[in-house]
């Protein structure tokens, strides 16, 4: 029997680093990207370009392998249930996938499923926008799709900010929540087989700029042995419930109370970045295991802390130089580009340091990264004056 292909639509920096574990686990790995010089494009032997927004190209692309997966959430819905229908593997499947495409749809099933959520509500006028603010105070306005690292988010604080998203509306209802008092951010990573396996990663602590995240630290630091454990079987509960098949990310907000749900993605996640170099089986292998139906891989970690620095676009356009002294300065860094161009905000790369210390990680990881893109010009972090 020969090995399978595996399919991804996209070819972005998440298609990117699951190339490599495709290579070692022997699977051919073929992307349909949008464009030639898409990351992933740098790494894979098989290579389509065409628009995944085209039934069409979508069935010529998926005849040419032995099961479809995403490197994002945007395929129409439609094409892909017709896929399946005649007769293509998919995973996951849209049954699945219009959770993490559709913000609505997934509060609706949160509460359906008794999962904490925040208050939320479908709205479809200005109007109704304003009673939910007098009601709850202030609010987080989403579009229900398309939206990703801050972008169709908007906040609501009073009656004043109205004016701002009236035109807003016109493409269909949207998701108001109330802003919640949180103390921080984590998120977790499941993955889970066609066959039902499922393996877990601990629960990390993120934190956020501009609606991206930008650190990562595994396990969270001081998280309550109780409060991890309901999230570990809660994340287990939604995987069952929405039969998800590859690796789903949960991101939460901590609270007084526990935590509340904040969104879902139904792929390899930035949350997860840190598997790579974290954990026995990273993100993008058990995403590939789980799509082909193979046994699962161990998800524990293999130092006490892991810590993930996000490189996000800034001012430098040469990267490279900053990227020696990483090197050179933390030989225990890990350092992943994606090979794209500099653009303001942009995720370019990112930074994973092991080690016994949750803060001496997460500095070490946060510095590099930053050190890299531009935005800390100290390269002697440790050093009282600069050298």
């Amino acid at each position: 029997m020969s090995f399978p292909r595996v399919g991804v639509i996209g070819a972005g920096q998440l298609a990117r680093m699951m190339a490599p574990a495709a290579e070692a686990l022997g699977v051919h790995f073929h992307v349909l990207a949008e464009s030639a010089d898409g990351p992933a494009t740098h790494v894979s032997s098989h290579v389509t370009v065409g628009d995944y927004k085209d039934y069409a190209t979508l069935k010529q692309f998926a005849s040419t392998v032995d099961v479809i997966t995403f490197d994002h959430e945007h395929v129409p819905n439609e094409h892909l249930v017709k896929l399946i229908d005649e007769g293509f593997n998919v995973h996951p499947g849209p049954h699945a996938l219009q959770y993490a495409q559709n913000k609505l749809k997934m509060r609706a099933k949160i509460d359906e499923l008794g999962l904490p959520n925040p208050r939320w509500a479908q709205i479809e006028t200005v109007d109704d926008l304003g009673a939910f603010v007098r009601e709850h105070g202030a609010v987080v306005l989403k579009t229900p799709t398309g939206g990703y690292d801050g972008h169709g988010v908007a906040f609501i604080r009073s009656e004043a900010d109205l004016e701002a998203v009236s035109d807003w509306f016109s493409s269909g209802p949207l998701l108001a929540e109330q802003l919640i008092d949180f103390s921080r951010e984590l998120a977790v990573m499941v993955g889970r087989s066609p066959s039902g396996q499922t393996a877990v990663w601990p629960v990390v602590a993120t934190r956020q700029k501009d609606g991206i995240c930008y650190e990562a630290v595994a396990p969270a630091p001081g998280l309550d042995a109780d409060l991890a454990r309901t999230i570990t079987q809660d994340v287990l509960t939604l995987a069952h419930a929405l039969d998800v098949t590859g690796v789903m990310a949960l991101e939460m907000f901590q609270t007084a109370d526990g935590y509340l749900v904040n969104e879902l993605a139904m792929r390899p996640h930035n949350t997860g970045h840190w598997t790579q170099d974290g954990s026995v089986t990273s993100q993008f292998e058990q995403h590939l295991r789980a799509v082909l139906d193979l046994p699962l891989g161990d998800p524990s970690p293999l130092a006490p802390y892991t810590a993930m620095g996000n490189v996000l676009g800034a001012d430098r356009d040469d990267l490279y130089h900053a990227y020696l002294h990483v090197l050179a300065h933390d030989p225990r860094a890990k350092v992943h580009m994606y090979g794209k161009s500099v653009r303001p905000g942009r995720k370019l790369g990112h930074v994973n340091v092991t080690g016994e210390n949750p803060e001496d990680v997460a500095q070490r990881a946060l510095h590099a990264a930053e050190f890299i893109a531009g935005v800390d010009d100290n390269p002697w972090p440790n050093r009282t004056e600069k050298a």
